[in-house]
């Protein structure tokens, strides 16, 4: 005992032995202690998963991760407060306080943003159940919104704590404000342009919009821009303030979709078949349940350069494209029975050439052939 007591109380490098091994027992207590906390909020989570109340599991599932590296790395700074670090010429000891201090701001930002990723994704399931697609937007715009409104806070904090001014720091910022908001008003018109979505509701998350040459699905709308899935399968990045300036389709509002075309007959086609032919393609949209038959127009049209023609002007139930094709391939199928039934027929262009005269060679040659 004698010769470990001599051995603890010897000096490597001015520094007793003992505080070497204190300090080594700090740092493996602190990996001992996240070992530990990491089972301790495993049992944790798997009580709260029983109860009925959901923020419970947010809240540990939160705290879990900042709280392991907190006993991790405060068995570091406990081992370095342990050993008598120098104060000349560099007080090693004072900047190894205020790195503390801002690990445990660090930490407690790093808390506060898993909780408000955890409470937006619990919201984010619960607005997946409601008709309202207002709260679906509404989602990832407060979710990034906080997290750089934590993120702020917390460079501020962390600066002041290692010894900078932020009231110089804020003025300085407020002076080049200006001329950084001249240098960004791409961005700042964007975010205008996401206040505008969010007010006007031009279009929702999961609605077929077309603007700006682009057509294809929403699927998320930011702060910035809006991200548009294409029939393609691409994903298109659009700024917010294009939807400002451009108008905007949003085929996903379409209460009807329309059918209008033109078909021609032959010039054989008597008035009276005509009239006939009228009359059946109106009684054929009378008696679809997949037309609406509250507004329809079926009308001899026009005399056309080769053919009659007979304008179809309606709309259909469903607004779903595939369904649309569907019934309008069934529609066009019905007329061209209807047409073959009347003895008519379809034209097709055709162009008739009437000669004047003839030249006297080409009636010569005629003449000459065997008949």
């Amino acid at each position: 005992m004698e010769s470990i007591l001599i051995f603890f109380q010897m000096k490597l490098l001015g520094i007793a032995v003992w505080i070497y091994f204190a300090a080594l027992g700090a740092i493996l207590a602190g990996f001992i202690g996240k070992k530990l906390s990491s089972i301790i909020f495993a049992r944790l989570l798997k009580l709260t998963e029983k109860t009925t109340v959901e923020f419970d599991d947010i809240f540990i599932s939160a705290l879990s991760k900042p709280v392991e590296w907190a006993v991790s790395l405060g068995g570091i700074f406990v081992a370095l407060l342990v050993l008598p670090l120098p104060s000349e010429p560099v007080n090693i000891n004072k900047f190894v306080t205020a790195i503390i201090s801002s690990t445990a701001l660090i930490l407690i930002v790093w808390f506060c943003t898993r909780l408000v990723d955890g409470i937006a994704d619990w919201w984010g399931k619960k607005a997946e159940q409601t008709e309202s697609r207002l709260d679906d937007q509404l989602v990832p715009i407060v979710r990034k919104s906080l997290k750089a409104f934590l993120y702020v806070i917390g460079v501020v904090l962390i600066l002041q704590n290692l010894g900078y001014s932020v009231g110089s720091l804020l003025a300085g910022l407020g002076i080049g404000g200006l001329a950084m908001a001249m240098a960004a008003k791409d961005t700042v018109a964007n975010l205008f342009g996401s206040v505008v979505i969010f007010l006007d509701k031009p279009f929702q998350v999961g609605d077929w919009i077309e603007t700006a040459n682009v057509e294809g699905t929403v699927e998320e709308i930011g702060l910035r821009t809006t991200r548009i899935r294409t029939f393609a399968n691409s994903l298109i990045t659009i700024p917010n303030s294009t939807f400002t300036t451009n108008p905007v389709n949003n085929w996903s509002q379409m209460k009807k979709r329309r059918i209008k075309m033109t078909i021609g007959v032959t010039y054989s086609t008597s008035s009276a078949k005509m009239g006939e032919l009228v009359k059946e393609i109106r009684r054929l949209i009378a008696d679809n349940p997949k037309i609406k038959n509250d507004f329809y127009l079926v009308n001899f049209d026009n005399f056309g350069p080769s053919s009659l023609d007979v304008f179809i002007y309606c709309f259909t139930e469903t607004t779903n494209w595939g369904e649309f094709l569907q019934t309008k391939e069934e529609f066009l199928l019905t007329i061209m029975d209807k047409v073959e039934s009347l003895g008519l027929n379809f034209a097709f262009p055709t162009q008739s050439v009437h000669l004047a005269s003839v030249p006297e060679e080409i009636t010569a040659l005629t003449s000459q052939r065997p008949r």
